[in-house]
């Protein structure tokens, strides 16, 4: 049996797939524990080097930062997910003039690195009489650099869906705007969700530029408790430390986003009728039918 782009692997292909894999696996443990045994022989696991952890006023400090990168970060993944759909929707919009300069900005801040967007905010717009707190220009940067890469996800997960499901809708006498809002964009989240959480977990950690413009979050933090003398300098402790929440706050954005992805599927509203049309694109026709009258 053969793929599009490869054969399936035989039972010799499949015996060599997992040698060469529990290599690699060791490889990685090994590379793991040369760098932890580096780590603890300069003494970077030393009591000494972890004692800042212990102080009330630092603990305050770090949820401070914590809370700090998620407040950057929710802001930042609504108005990008809301940046997206709108200029997704402009993208597909039946006017040349609306494609064109949704095209524009979409492609302008693709093209831009978030880093410069972000100095563009913050120290470029006072030169013209207008300040912004680094909350915002990191808000903004986030917004417009992750809302195009979403504008063009959405774009093409909605032109990946069967042209047979808008023409069923518009033959029942619906609207465009009630055959995006009811059929297409239904289905086509439910595909693009996998890749939507994958860029909401980029934004996430895109907050760390935000330490550059003097943002108080998370890395900004371990920067100035990993140079403090008081504690011996314990950069490696903090930034440790930070990138465990990371890794934490991204796995659990991931079961977040995998939880509603399954409770949406069990939804009775998303249950696809064997061999036919999906309950969505009947209760759609009902609902033009319904509008018609």
């Amino acid at each position: 049996m053969s793929n599009v782009l490869f054969d399936t692997p035989g039972p010799r292909a499949r015996a060599r797939h997992r040698i060469f894999a529990g290599l690699g696996i060791l490889v990685l443990v090994g590379i793991v524990a040369y760098v932890g045994w580096r780590f603890y022989d300069s003494g970077q696991f030393t009591a000494r080097k972890w004692e800042w952890i212990q102080y009330t006023q630092i603990q305050e400090d770090l949820i401070s930062a914590v809370l700090a990168t998620l407040q950057a970060f929710a802001l930042g993944a609504v108005l990008a997910l809301l940046f997206g759909a709108i200029f997704a929707a402009g993208r597909l919009s039946d006017h040349k003039s609306v494609r064109m300069v949704s095209g524009f900005v979409v492609e302008l801040f693709r093209a831009v690195p978030l880093l410069i967007l972000m100095f563009l905010f913050y120290y470029g717009l006072p030169s013209v009489g207008i300040r912004m707190s680094p909350y915002m220009a990191v808000v903004l940067g986030l917004m417009l650099y992750n809302g195009s890469v979403l504008a063009e996800v959405f774009r093409a997960g909605i032109q990946a869906l069967p042209r047979g499901q808008a023409e069923a809708a518009y033959a029942l006498g619906m609207r465009k705007t009630q055959v995006m809002v009811l059929i297409l964009l239904p289905q086509a989240l439910r595909s693009m969700m996998p890749t939507i959480i994958s860029q909401l977990v980029v934004l996430l950690k895109d907050t760390a530029l935000g330490f550059l413009i003097t943002y108080e979050e998370l890395l900004r933090f371990a920067q100035r408790i990993g140079g403090d003398g008081l504690f011996s300098r314990p950069f490696v402790p903090t930034a440790l430390v930070v990138a465990a929440i990371y890794i934490g706050l991204c796995l659990l954005l991931t079961w977040l986003a995998n939880y509603l992805q399954k409770r949406e599927r069990r939804s009775k509203k998303h249950i696809e009728l064997e061999g036919g049309p999906s309950r969505e694109l009947e209760a759609a026709g009902l609902a033009g039918r319904t509008s018609g009258n």
